[in-house]
């Protein structure tokens, strides 16, 4: 019993001195050691932090097209993916136990043996030269220095050379190898060190430095790996020093045969081979999406911004960041690589991104809201521009889903639908009649030139074309804009404005919000589209229409799992029926007109796009739109499956017209989107909408 207590007495007696001399300080204070007391060592696991039983190790989060493997590009503060053990290849196991802690499998978290031949050498050269951590103690050390929840200042002590550190290692390993075998800590020791060149972990280490699975490590290069974790950041031999990489391969390697893992002569023929690294580097951040793939840097960018909004990730936009750097998510986005490719080939046939006139398009799916594409012709980039060029070649601004500096585009006649929507909805039909006249002095008051006494009094573009008896189908199809500007004077521009916003149409320009909030009972020209708009925006407040009155968030993931693969809720649909489905039916009706189809009723009479219809080869209805003197071009088709919405502008120079001549590249461009992006799906059309809806006057048809 006096051999066991002198025993016990003794442990606590060297764990300080290692704790001092071992760090270079003199010796563990007496009053220290009896202060601590005998059982100081002996910590229950119940008490330990709650970031050793679960390690929340940092770990990056990949970004996949839909297709879910083929990688856009990785989200990580700390390059790491964990790995079990039964992916890292036994000869890597064997030169990280040799490497750093060879009697792993004999103690029990503290290495008494170790501890004495750390005092004798240090004691012997005057100097800390060698420590006494097993690998269970530089584990601990690993998680609380890397525990996310803890501040810079809390981490760095968590490291710091100091007694009271030491012994709390000691503590909290001899605690977890009670309750963690062997292998269980090795796993969780080679998923949380760090290897140098950003990599931490062996998964991201394999790859960095060998572009390999650590399944597939050879002796040579799992010995390297093994010795890099002494100093990751000096003995790195793509960043540091390549030749004291290779020594320390060779100390591993040494260790390996004196442990009787690995024969003499293999060791010598690794100590042999030169250094042949193949480092590859993790993408991080949407810069980095792959070489030639660079046009899907915007759908990238905006995947973050919706990943900021969302409450799902944490409380604040700063925590939501944390979250995707650092939790090991597997996103599968929304984004169709063919569909991409096919919308940038049009995109680039209309303008290169040296052009300052810019075509940003994206690609929607009505019911659900998943964007598919977002092209435009610009490289997404940091790079600087020619002076006096803000956006083109190079941009980071998000051009086509609107943001930051970027409020939009005037959207043009597409605004006319928002119109036809309040008025249906008010109870009146499609076959609604006036005498379209060439100008119409309307109530609303305005200033400029579209001014008359100080009432707005717009003009149609084409007289020829567009005056004389017009119904809902054939003023939608001409795009009429006195008919409008009068269908706006019986329904109230509020509930135009209104109706706009109910479909997802945000009004980023600080003067177009202020009309909407205050004035916009008088805003009788928002039915022309004067207010900026973005084609995301545009195209998903189409597929509200085209999905009989279901508006969807703009969405850009299809699943989402967290690193223990169970699915997050955030990436279903956000749906909600805004429209009556009747209502919705008759704006689509009205909609087959200005692309070339026919509606249901056969009342379509003149088209602006009116080859859209035959060059897609479906069912298929939209809009054209131009802002005042061409400044704009938008166009906007949709089928029962999809939603493209295509705006020209300049985006550094809104008064530089793109003329109207663009246009018919875009319906071109439109439609062969759709073509492509249509081809192997059924060929659906769309469901008519009632005669009631369609030629008699009711009372008001809601559905939101």
């Amino acid at each position: 019993m006096i051999r066991a207590h002198l025993d016990k007495l003794l442990t606590v007696v060297i764990a300080g001195v290692l704790a001092g001399l071992v760090l270079a300080v003199a010796a563990l204070p007496v009053a220290l050691v009896f202060g601590i007391g005998f059982n100081a060592l002996s910590t229950p696991y119940s008490e330990l932090p709650n970031t050793l039983r679960a390690p929340p190790t940092a770990q990056r989060s990949n970004l996949y097209a839909n297709d879910g493997t083929t990688l856009i590009t990785s989200f990580y503060q700390e390059d790491r993916t964990d790995v079990p053990l039964h992916e890292v290849a036994p000869v890597m196991r064997q030169a990280i136990v040799a490497a750093e802690d060879v009697r792993f499998y004999q103690h029990s978290g503290v290495d008494l043996r170790g501890v004495v031949r750390a005092f004798t050498i240090n004691r012997r050269d005057g100097q800390t030269r060698q420590g006494a951590s097993t690998l269970t103690m530089q584990y601990v050390r690993n998680v609380l220095s890397s525990d996310p929840r803890l501040t810079e200042q809390q981490r760095q002590a968590a490291t710091e050379l100091t007694t009271v550190r030491k012994l709390q290692e000691m503590r909290y390993a001899l605690a977890l190898e009670r309750e963690l075998d062997k292998e269980e800590i090795l796993t969780r020791y080679l998923n949380i060190a760090y290897f140098g060149a950003g990599a931490y972990g062996i998964a991201a280490a394999s790859k960095r430095y060998f572009s390999r699975s650590p399944a597939e490590l050879t002796l040579a290069q799992a010995a390297l790996l093994a010795g890099l974790v002494q100093s990751p950041d000096t003995d790195d031999p793509i960043n540091g020093d390549a030749d004291s990489a290779l020594a320390r391969r060779s100390y591993v390697l040494e260790r390996l045969v004196e442990s009787g893992q690995v024969p003499a002569d293999a060791a010598a023929v690794a100590r042999a081979e030169p250094l042949q690294l193949r480092p590859s580097e993790t993408p991080n951040d949407c810069a980095a999406v792959p070489e030639g793939h660079n046009d899907w840097g915007f759908f990238c960018d905006w995947f973050t911004r919706w990943w900021s909004s969302q409450s799902a990730f944490g409380a604040t936009a700063d925590e939501r960041q944390r979250t995707l750097r650092r939790g090991g998510l597997s996103i599968v986005s929304s984004l169709d690589p063919g569909v991409q490719r096919a919308t940038t080939e049009q995109v680039l046939k209309i303008y290169q991104p040296t052009n300052a006139k810019a075509v940003p398009t994206a690609v929607v799916q009505p019911g659900t809201g998943r964007v598919l594409a977002m092209s435009v012709n610009r490289a997404y980039s940091v790079k600087g521009n020619p002076v006096g060029q803000k956006n083109h070649p190079n941009t980071v601004n998000q051009l086509i889903a609107g943001g930051g500096a970027i409020e939009g585009y005037q959207g043009g006649s597409t605004f006319k639908l928002f119109t036809m929507l309040a008025a249906l909805e008010s109870g009146l039909p499609l076959s609604t009649d006036f005498v379209a006249p060439t100008q119409l002095l309307t109530r609303f008051p305005a200033t400029g030139e579209a001014s008359c006494d100080g009432r707005w009094c717009p003009e149609n573009a084409d007289p020829s074309s567009m005056d004389g008896p017009r119904t809902m189908w054939s003023a939608f199809g001409r795009s009429v804009n006195t008919y409008f500007a009068w269908l706006t004077e019986r329904v109230g521009a509020d509930r135009v404005v209104e109706m706009a916003e109910r479909l997802g149409i945000v009004l980023r320009a600080d003067s177009d919000a202020h009309l909407a909030r205050y004035e916009a009972k008088s805003w009788g020209a928002f039915t022309l589209g004067v207010a900026a708009t973005t084609p995301l925006d545009l195209a998903t407040a189409y597929a509200a229409v085209a999905a009989e009155g279901t508006w969807c968030a703009p969405l850009p993931v299809v699943s989402i799992t967290d690193a223990g693969g169970r699915p997050v809720d955030a990436a279903k649909p956000d749906c909600r029926q805004v429209l009556d489905a009747d209502v919705a039916r008759a704006a689509t009706d009205a909609a087959r007109c200005p692309v070339g189809d026919q509606s249901m009723y056969g009342r379509c009479d003149g088209a602006t796009a009116p080859d859209l219809r035959a060059k897609v080869g479906r069912p298929v209805a939209g809009k054209t739109g131009s802002s005042e003197r061409y400044e704009t071009e938008t166009v906007v088709a949709f089928t029962p499956q999809l939603v493209v919405a295509s705006m020209a502008a300049n985006p550094d120079d809104p008064r530089d017209a793109v003329g109207q001549a663009v246009q018919t590249r875009m319906v071109n461009a439109v439609s062969e989107v759709l073509s492509v992006a249509l081809r192997d799906q059924p060929v659906r059309d769309f469901v008519p909408p009632s005669e009631r809806t369609a030629l008699q006057v009711t009372g008001a048809r809601t559905g939101n």
